[in-house]
Order: C-alpha cells, then structure tokens, then sequence
C-alpha cells in the first residue's frame, strides 16, 4: 500500500515533533487495519477457492462412479434386449435398427434416460413445493419469489447459454452428464410452478381448513391433501419437461465433448459424414428415440389431458 500523511498544525501551539509523531502513529494504524482487512479478503477468497475445489472434486467422482456406473447399467441392459429383440428376425428392415444398436446407440440412450429422469424428478419436486408454498403462503416475500418464478418464463435458454456454460466451465463439471442435468432443472421450474400453483389455487380452501382443525401441519396438508388433488397436473409438467428435455439439443451440444457423454438428440450425427448421410439408418435412430415418449403419453394420457384443461379455471 502506498499512502501519505499531511499534517497542518495551525494555531495549535503544539511543536511539528509532536504533530509527526501523531501523524506516524495514524499512518501505522491505517497500514495495520489495511493489512488486517487484506489477510481477512485473502482467506475468505482462499477458503471459497478451496471449497469449491473440493465440491468440483466430488462432483467428478460422483459422476465418474455413481453416474457412470448407472449409464452403463442402462446401457448393457437396452443392448441386450434390443439385440435379441433384431437378431431374431433377420430382414432388410431390421437390419437397420442392427445396425443403430451396434452403433453405440445404447450408451447414448441410456445417457438421455439418466439426465431424463435425473432432471425431471427434482424439478417437479422442486416446483410442486414452491407452488404450495406461493399459494398457501402469504407475505411479500414469497409474492416476490412467485414473481421470480415467472420472471424465469421471459428468459429463453439461447440468451443465458453463454453464463452457464462460463459457470460449468468454474465448477468443473464440463463434458459430464450433471453439466446438462443442472440446467435442465433450472429451466423446467417456472412454467411447472406456473401450472401447478394454478392448479392448487382450485382445490377448495375448506378442504385445508378441515384438515387444519384437524391438527394437521402444513407438511401434512402438502403431501395427504394437495399431492393427490394435483396429480393430473403433476403428470402433466411430468411429461411435458420429460419431452423437452429428452429432446433437448443445445445443452448437450454445448455443455459436452466427449462421444460417451452424449444424449440421443446428438447421436443422430453418428449416421452423417462430411459427404454422405446414412438415411435409414438415421430414419431407425428417430424410431427407437420417440418409443419412450410414446409410452409415457400412453401411460398417463388421462392424466395428462385432464392436467391440461384444470387448473385455469373454475
């Protein structure tokens, strides 16, 4: 630090040794807290550094065993019932579906199913509690949390893909499956607030007060009372960010390098070179990537139709 002191002693009666010495004496001090504050900033810097070294380094291993360990899991298990599946009818028509499955085709499945699955959850968890508090909460303050959630539905993906990709990059979760997941959830928690509060805005107000007199806690109301009642619109958000994030291209394509790490979306480039493109077998890969889709809409199609049409009004 360099600094100086100016001392004026005007009409103090005082000798310039004494005012020098005084001025010495402040300069010291100053330094001292100077030094004091910079020791203070660099450990705090330091200790953040640190922490997140560490969580970077068991996010790694998280995703290198746990992760991993589950993807190939998936991967073995689609491989061989797929396999069996066309090797049992050998014709022209499956031959390219053979093909796509000794294309690595299970990996990359089974990559999508795990940032599916591990996205979709937590973020319907995630926003069915936000919207029970929002609606049965009061204050400003969770007024103003509704208002961040929906302040979320004018952000689109392509103007912050920039920011989150620089904040993967910090944390160093590039090139992993988490680096797609993460995001994925923030971007799926405000439409799903929106449509599940809306939802619970129309389950009859008696039906908490009933339970309430009945002793009944907030947390109880949230899961015996409201959970049942939102169901069709839980399927609905359910499959609807299942959809878009089974889907999604720009994540994947920005937030990954590696070929194991890539969801299905990005598996399609397999089938294309720099001056032919496999067109059946690219027209299999589409097939067998919309099958899961087909099956979740037919599970929960009344769910789903019935979550679409409620919760907007009476």
């Amino acid at each position: 630090m360099t600094g100086s002191v100016i001392v004026v002693a005007v009409g103090t009666g005082a000798p310039v040794s004494d005012e020098l010495a005084d001025g010495e004496a402040l300069l010291d001090a100053a330094v001292g807290v100077y030094t004091v504050d910079s020791k203070v900033v660099d450990g705090a810097v330091n200790g953040v550094a640190a922490l997140t070294r560490r969580t970077s380094n068991a996010t790694g291993l998280f995703d290198r065993y746990v992760v991993d360990g589950i993807v190939n899991g998936i991967a073995y298990f689609i491989r061989g019932i797929m396999s069996r599946v066309f090797r049992a009818a050998q014709t022209g028509l499956t031959a390219n579906y053979a093909l796509v499955i000794a294309s690595n085709f299970p990996r990359y499945f089974a990559n999508s199913v795990v940032v599916t699955v591990g996205a979709v959850v937590p973020a319907v968890l995630f926003s069915f509690m936000a919207a029970f508090a929002v609606v049965r909460g009061g204050g400003r303050y969770l007024r103003s949390v509704n208002a961040l959630f929906l302040m979320g539905l004018a952000i689109p993906l392509q103007a912050v893909v920039i920011p989150v990709y620089l904040i993967i990059i910090r944390l160093r979760m590039y090139d992993t499956l988490l680096a797609i997941i993460l995001p994925s959830i923030a971007f799926a928690i405000p439409l799903s607030v929106l449509v599940l509060a809306n939802f619970i805005r129309d389950i009859p107000n008696e039906l908490f007060e009933s339970m309430r007199l009945d002793g009944a806690t907030d947390w109880g109301m949230l899961w015996r009372l409201a959970l049942p009642l939102t169901r069709p619109a839980l399927v609905t958000v359910t499959v609807y960010n299942g959809l878009t994030i089974w889907n999604g291209f720009l994540l994947p394509l920005i937030l990954t390098q590696s070929p194991d790490q890539r969801t299905l979306p990005l598996a399609l480039w397999s089938f294309q070179g720099q001056y032919s493109i496999n067109v059946p077998a690219i027209a299999a890969s589409v097939v067998l990537t919309t099958l899961p889709i087909l099956v979740l809409y037919a599970v929960g199609r009344r769910q789903l139709l019935s979550g679409l049409t409620a919760g907007f009004g009476k």
